[in-house]
């Protein structure tokens, strides 16, 4: 069982120097931007990714994928809101930019909700600061989760209490059919593979707002609608362990591994479950990271592999170097012993 994983630099946002030099003295090759600074509120032009793009190749770097367009891209299109028609052809505009220029997958999710946690402070390993949550902490109505949504509300342009009140998930399943009915194609001409990521934390029901994609009967639905040779799944294995820890995560794998729908994969893992769970790192989670990375290669996973969310180690940057420099060669260690085990020197 030889691999073709390998692992790529991703999670920020600007590229430098000294990204690029981080990257290559890790010994990766490629990199994935997470809603990468580009000019542009409604669209990402062939221009500006094109200068992206050329200086990431200047360092002998590939560009192989973007998660997320910034939410105000397409946020009408997940609200079902007036306005979405523009916003979707914007999208498939940009995926045909990315097509000309050789960049060959777009992650998205479908939350109008965001990713949550109920503090950044919990003591990790070593007194490393872990994010976690507590479901809690978090009921309908609660001042907590408004005064979370405040804070996010410059990246929107509506109030999401008002626009999601009595909205359900299967409202959302219906806009998001209507979201891919439109761009797959698009993405199928341009040869762009569109990655959906899940819910995290994966609730059906969070602060009273329903969400879409928190489990594999989700997934399932999903693919039902994403049904095409360009659409897939960004397998967030922490959000498949704050779900159900080890099972559920293997679970993940094995349904969507042999049906060839993992497109990427988030690499970490939590302690403990829903309601509450901490981000730790490597190692001393829900599972075994070498059981979980064997397990994608029985299933003939060939793709891309990246750290995802980090600890906060002490003197670190913000963008995590030293907690990413462990969990990077966490994952190209396990990679490479894999393949000596099955005869690939």
């Amino acid at each position: 069982m030889h691999s073709k994983m390998r692992v790529v630099l991703g999670q920020f946002q600007t590229f430098d120097e000294e990204m690029a030099k981080f990257a290559l003295q890790l010994g990766i090759s490629e990199i994935q931007m997470n809603t990468p600074a580009l000019p542009g509120e409604k669209i990402w032009t062939f221009e500006a990714l094109k200068d992206l793009k050329e200086r990431i190749e200047s360092y002998g770097l590939k560009w192989t994928a973007i998660e997320n367009v910034p939410l105000i891209f397409y946020d009408k299109v997940i609200l079902g809101l007036p306005g979405r028609d523009e916003q979707i052809e914007n999208y498939c505009q940009t995926i045909r930019n990315m097509g000309k220029l050789g960049i060959p997958m777009l992650g998205h999710h479908f939350s109008p909700t965001f990713v949550w946690r109920t503090t950044t402070q919990a003591p990790g390993r070593g007194g490393a600061r872990a994010t976690a949550f507590d479901e809690r902490q978090l009921r309908p109505g609660d001042n907590a989760f408004r005064e979370m949504m405040a804070r996010k509300r410059h990246l929107l342009d509506y109030d999401v209490f008002e626009a999601v009140d009595g909205m359900t998930a299967d409202d959302l399943f219906d806009n998001y059919r209507y979201f891919m009915d439109a761009v797959l194609p698009t993405a199928e001409k341009a040869g762009v593979m569109l990655a959906l990521h899940p819910d995290d934390p994966p609730l059906r029901r969070f602060g009273g707002i329903q969400r879409m994609v928190t489990s594999l009967e989700d997934y399932k639905r999903a693919m039902e609608i994403g049904n095409s040779p360009a659409w897939g799944v960004n397998l967030c294995l922490g959000c498949c362990s704050e779900k159900g820890g080890r099972d559920c995560a293997l679970e993940m794998i094995r349904y969507l591994g042999v049906r060839k729908k993992i497109l990427s994969v988030h690499f970490r893992d939590v302690q403990g479950t829903l309601p509450c769970f901490q981000e730790c790192f490597l190692g001393e989670g829900n599972y075994d990271p070498a059981e979980i990375l064997y397990e994608l290669g029985k299933v003939g996973y060939e793709g891309i592999i990246m750290e995802d969310h980090v600890l906060k180690m002490d003197y670190d940057s913000d963008y995590g170097h030293r907690a990413r420099s462990h969990e990077i060669g966490y994952i190209q260690g396990m990679i490479q012993m894999m393949d000596f085990a099955c005869g690939e020197k």
